[in-house]
């Protein structure tokens, strides 16, 4: 992913294990007594088998002690799929197992045997200062180890990290590339990054429908950046016909998954009547959500609709917002 991770973690670092752990398994229907047997003889991969059945809790009660050391057992043997997964656990669990330094340890043991997510990891982690000294440059060392094996994270970070003079000049072409290589992966956050090159013609010659076909493929997959950027064009006809209607529906999907500038499109919508009928109380609703979360923009719209407003509109507008707020987000 973190941005993300944007990049960073914005998952809890267990299921982050889980998903990768599932997916790197060699046979985890294996019979239970069998693969105790062989990682008790010390098979490294059983052993990691092991920590997975503890941490999903297939064919055993899910026990964290026992996976972290089982994983432990595992990743001391120098298999780098259980010393990525010991860092990721390290790095991203909260409580007990929380330890950027571990973190650091594990990840750096995988990275240096050229486990491409591990040099992602790490790329990461010193890119925030988590267990380290902020170090961007040492961030693109990593990611670039990572990146030059097909991480597509770690492709998306260097885009990043290029598009923002991070370690290295300042390099829209660069940026470019890197998130190209990450978008044809099906990165949504590049997509959505690739599209804006477009859109504003850095590294790129502006290209309008290409800006509309990247931004497409990465809100096919929710990212919001992305609806609120397809609302963007739609409302003001770049790369596509003007359609208010279509800009509203974008926006609403990135609104509400708490996009605060989609938010304050939204409002302006209701204010101005475009592609929905013109409602005032949902305009303050939108407008003082975004407002909420420090958009200066939408707290002097929604202050300014307010002497358009009898009380009633603003308590129900209130409401509103206070309603959303509350809901759980799905």
């Amino acid at each position: 992913m973190n941005p993300r991770i944007a990049f960073l973690l914005l998952a809890f670092a267990l299921c982050v294990c889980t998903d990768i752990a599932i997916a790197q398994t060699t046979d985890i229907h294996e019979d239970f007594d069998s693969l105790l047997r062989k990682a008790n003889a010390g098979d490294a991969t059983a052993q990691y088998d092991l920590g997975l059945r503890y941490t999903v809790g297939d064919g055993v009660s899910k026990d964290e002690t026992k996976a972290v050391e089982w994983y432990t057992k595992a990743a001391e043997q120098g298999l780098t799929k259980a010393q990525n997964t010991l860092g990721l656990w390290y790095r991203g669990h909260s409580g007990i197992y929380q330890d950027y330094k571990e973190a650091i340890h594990w990840f750096t043991k995988a990275a240096e045997q050229g486990d491409a997510a591990a040099q992602s990891n790490l790329g990461e982690m010193n890119r925030n200062g988590e267990g380290v000294s902020q170090d961007y440059k040492k961030a693109v060392e990593w990611y670039t180890k990572a990146a030059e094996q097909g991480d597509a994270t770690a492709q998306f970070y260097l885009g990043v990290m290029y598009n923002n003079g991070e370690g290295v000049p300042q390099d829209y072409k660069k940026a470019v590339e890197w998130y190209t290589k990450a978008a044809e992966q099906g990165d949504a956050d590049a997509q959505n990054n690739l599209g804006a090159k477009y859109d504003k013609a850095e590294g790129v010659t502006q290209d309008y429908e290409k800006a509309f076909a990247w931004y497409t493929k990465a809100a096919e997959q929710g990212a919001a950046s992305a609806e609120r950027n397809l609302g963007l064009m739609y409302e003001n006809g770049k790369g596509v016909p003007q359609d208010y209607k279509k800009a509203f529906a974008w926006y609403t999907k990135a609104a509400e998954q708490g996009a605060a500038n989609a938010q304050s499109n939204l409002g302006a919508m209701y204010s101005r009547g475009d592609g929905v009928p013109q409602d005032y109380v949902r305009a303050h609703m939108w407008r003082n959500l975004a407002a909420s979360q420090g958009d200066e923009i939408a707290k002097k719209a929604r202050d300014a609709l307010v002497a358009q407003m009898t009380p009633s509109q603003v308590a129900e507008a209130q409401k509103l917002a206070s309603e959303f707020v509350a809901k759980p987000s799905s």
